[in-house]
């Protein structure tokens, strides 16, 4: 298997997922700084000249954690381009992308020549989340470098497919970079991930619980005090299927339990500018491996318990 050199020599292996509100600017410098790619959706920038300002405090400010720290330089930072008809803004920022040439973009609800050409142009990757072995196969033939195995238990819009399916039957055809999403929360999970054949982990619902997170207090405290049984599986929010806190979901007033069929076109209110949006501004996107996260803590801190983790069942295996 193949690893594009922008992906190497990270602390873990492990690529955080961009969250829509929760992942901003602090975050995702933080994840950068403790060794793994931290990664925002675009359209999580909302005002005039606010994406492009993100993009030049991350540059900045690892440009100058990495001249601090030459022997321990941060991940590089991805960039998530939702390509829907509807997202209006997606060929102004990918200019902007271009501009301060993004390592890494992240592209989600449609594979497009164009943007992949545009990451390449400067040296970019371009890696496409998947739900299946159809949309993987478009995803390579037009161009990305690698895939995100989006399988059941993740965070958000989320597969239907068992993480173990997904992978090995990818890697019956594809060699290139793997990043596993779906239920991982530790390190232990982190490892199991690479002995699937995935190349990375891909994290997202436990950096929610994190201090440095854009998200609310509320939201932080039920990830710490929810588990898998808590999560609802539905596509009435957005039209695409994906999993939310059961909690959250009877506080807006909803049955978790008997939701109608969703509308493809609710995507509109995510993707064409609508701060307001209720999925997930008040319905909370959360995935099923929360068990694991028992409080709030510096994005930091979280990672070190995951290195250590990670070290440890390494070390079982070998024991």
């Amino acid at each position: 298997m193949s690893t594009p050199e922008i992906l190497q020599n990270l602390r873990l292996p492990v690529i955080a997922a961009p969250m829509f509100i929760v992942s901003g600017k602090e975050l995702v410098l933080e994840q950068c700084k403790a060794g793994i790619v931290g990664s925002f959706p675009a359209l999580n920038a909302r005002g005039e000249g606010e994406f492009e300002g993100w993009l030049q405090f991350l540059t900045d400010e690892l440009d100058k954690y990495n001249q601090a720290n030459p022997d321990r330089p941060a991940a590089p930072f991805a960039v998530n381009q939702i390509v829907f008809k509807s997202n209006k803004r997606l060929h102004e920022d990918m200019e902007l992308c271009v501009k301060y040439k993004v390592p890494i973009i992240i592209t989600s609800l449609g594979a497009v020549p164009e943007i992949n050409q545009a990451a390449h142009s400067y040296g970019g990757i371009v890696l496409h989340d998947i739900i299946n072995q159809k949309f993987a196969h478009k995803a390579i033939e037009k161009g990305a470098d690698g895939l995100i195995a989006v399988a059941a238990g993740a965070g958000g819009h989320a597969g239907p497919l068992s993480p173990f399916a997904l992978v090995q039957e990818l890697r019956q055809w594809f060699d290139g970079p793997i990043a596993l999403s779906g239920s991982i929360a530790t390190g232990g999970a982190v490892l199991a991930a690479e002995a699937m054949g995935a190349d990375f982990a891909y994290i997202g619902s436990p950096f929610i619980a994190s201090t440095e997170a854009n998200a609310v207090d509320e939201y932080k405290d039920m990830i710490v005090d929810s588990s898998a049984g808590d999560i609802v599986y539905s596509d009435y929010f957005t039209g695409v299927s994906g999993n939310y806190l059961r909690p959250s979901i009877a506080a807006a007033g909803l049955d978790p339990d008997n939701l109608p069929k969703g509308d493809i076109s609710a995507m509109n209110k995510i993707t064409d500018e609508q701060p307001d949006a209720k999925a997930w501004r008040d319905i909370w996107g959360c995935g099923q491996g929360i068990g694991a996260v028992t409080d709030v803590q510096p994005v930091a801190q979280r990672i070190e318990t995951l290195a250590a983790q990670y070290l440890a069942a390494k070390q079982r295996l070998c024991a």
